[in-house]
């Protein structure tokens, strides 16, 4: 009987390191939602891997803030609701900071700039800002700023797609008249994507003034602490800067 419970002991022993240290890795690990459809700012390359400018950015935060990052990808018609129901502890995703999110999702601090343009064809020498394509159809991914600003632009008729490249193939097909997205989005179908490049371009600068954060559930002061302090160090460092160069210039 001794020598059976000794045994157990031992067991015991030689297991309980193991489960102690499975959680404190689980602890440790941030999961992050993204809907990988905004290039280049999140996507999915050729090897089915998320990259882009958000994925460097966190990844360089969770180095800074010393926590593992895990990513997954999500819908964004979804990606709030997830994050209300425990889900993940955080979204990355071009997330813009507004006063009406801010009612029920807490934001780190600002990480980039990132302000509304239109785009229109390369053809269209007339149209400068939102006001001049009122009677129009003007393109803009659902639940963005972009879809509210052209909601709130007077006779403007705003259409919803699922993802920006949707309206973008709109745009250049000639089903509708514009498209409004984030400067860094419109920077890299305009700019950078091949099948775009000549038959696009922005007009104007940006009509509005916003930025990203990262967003956390409400109260997740937890993550929330985590997230602001790597977020600060890799601005500080200058790190965001270099992020920035290599995506989005």
């Amino acid at each position: 009987m001794k020598k059976a419970l000794l045994l157990v002991l031992v067991v015991l022993f030689l297991v309980s390191p193991l489960f102690a240290g499975g959680q404190k890795d689980s602890s440790n690990t941030v999961v992050v939602a993204t809907d990988a459809t905004w290039p280049p700012m999140e996507m999915v390359n050729a090897n089915k891997e998320i990259v882009g400018f958000d994925i460097d950015f966190m990844k360089a935060v969770a180095d800074a803030a010393g926590f593992k990052v895990e990513f997954k990808n999500t819908a964004w018609d979804g990606i709030f609701a997830g994050l209300g129901n425990n889900e993940y502890d955080a979204v990355i995703s071009s997330v813009t900071i507004t006063d009406e999110r801010k009612k029920t999702m807490d934001f780190s601090i600002p990480y980039i700039n990132a302000g509304q343009v239109l785009i229109v064809p390369a053809s269209d020498n007339s149209s400068k800002t939102l006001a001049d394509l009122k009677g129009k159809d003007v393109g803009a991914q659902i639940g963005t700023t972009g879809a509210f600003a052209i909601k709130d632009a007077d006779g403007v008729n705003l259409k919803t797609y699922d993802e920006i490249g949707l309206a973008v193939e709109d745009l250049t097909n000639g089903r509708i008249a514009g498209v409004v997205c984030d400067s860094p989005i419109a920077a890299d179908y305009v700019l950078q994507n091949d099948n775009y490049k000549g038959s696009l371009k922005i007009v104007g600068t940006p009509f509005t003034e916003e930025y990203y954060g990262v967003a956390v559930k409400k109260g997740n002061k937890k993550v929330l602490d985590l997230v602001n302090k790597g977020i600060q160090a890799v601005i500080d460092s200058g790190k965001a800067k270099e992020l920035e160069d290599k995506w989005l210039r």
